[in-house]
């Protein structure tokens, strides 16, 4: 015989949407941006650790005056390609993690994460948090992606006759890339970091929205008395009436026992 499997509340009550914030999309697309901020933070400590160096080199003119001229140590394209892949991954992180968030806050079916009591402690504490996450991601994300830009199109000069002397050469400043990689990664944990709060709160809405529903459910319980059910008095069909002697009563054969007997006396 085949196994009978018992079902539980857990089994019957509905599984979380894949556009919610706690759901397992939601946690694996945190997970993917994270992932995706350390791979542009390893690509940014390669691309510093190539980046182009100048040196100098003297250079006869016709034999009569020695110049010093610039040589670049590499033509560039290992940071190039390094920092072009850190540039688009990390804006592709951000664009899709904050549309996930965006979509998911929108469609949210519990109305109270815009609907809050402004005076509440934890509400104004939630809303510190979320617009400081919100605020300081973008900000690390700006300078990051800038420095980034700075260095692409440092790197992209000189392509070509790399190893030609020249009267000046353009390098990037030594931590350049180093800098922009902190920032990447400090964007993608503040972005987990917003994630987060904006989960807390969607929770801690709906937990006070499950104590209104029960406290109206107890008022409303507790306010109308118990109304007692309606008497009804029926009959049934054929009824026979039924005659109920009492002990003390004569019965009406001796009334009219006595009615004769003054009859025939008068």
């Amino acid at each position: 015989m085949p196994k009978t499997v018992a079902v539980t509340h857990a089994d019957l009550a509905p599984g979380r949407r894949s556009t919610e914030l706690g759901s397992r999309t939601g946690v694996v697309l945190m997970v993917l941006t994270i992932i995706c901020g350390l791979f542009c933070f390893i690509l940014c400590l390669i691309a510093e650790a190539t980046r182009s160096q100048e040196r100098w080199v003297d250079t006869e003119d016709n034999g009569k005056e020695v110049k010093y001229e610039c040589v670049y140590s590499g033509n560039g394209k290992t940071p190039l390609l390094c920092s072009a892949v850190a540039f688009v991954g990390l804006a592709v992180a951000m664009v899709v993690e904050h549309m996930y968030m965006l979509i998911a806050v929108s469609k949210s079916p519990s109305p109270a994460l815009v609907s809050w009591d402004p005076d509440s402690t934890r509400a104004k504490t939630l809303t510190w948090q979320a617009g400081f996450f919100f605020v300081t991601t973008w900000l690390c994300f700006g300078v990051g992606e800038v420095l980034l830009l700075i260095g692409l199109s440092v790197e992209s000069g000189h392509l070509k006759n790399w190893s030609k002397p020249k009267a000046s050469c353009l390098i990037i400043r030594e931590g350049l890339f180093c800098t922009a990689g902190v920032f990447s990664l400090m964007t993608v944990f503040l972005a987990a970091g917003l994630y987060l709060t904006a989960l807390h709160a969607q929770k801690m809405f709906q937990e006070q929205q499950n104590v209104r529903h029960q406290v109206l459910e107890t008022s409303v319980l507790y306010a109308s008395p118990p109304v007692s059910p309606p008497h009804r008095i029926t009959t049934m069909a054929r009824e026979d009436p039924v005659i109920t002697e009492f002990p003390n009563q004569p019965t009406p054969f001796s009334y009219s026992w006595d009615f004769r007997k003054q009859s025939n006396g008068v």
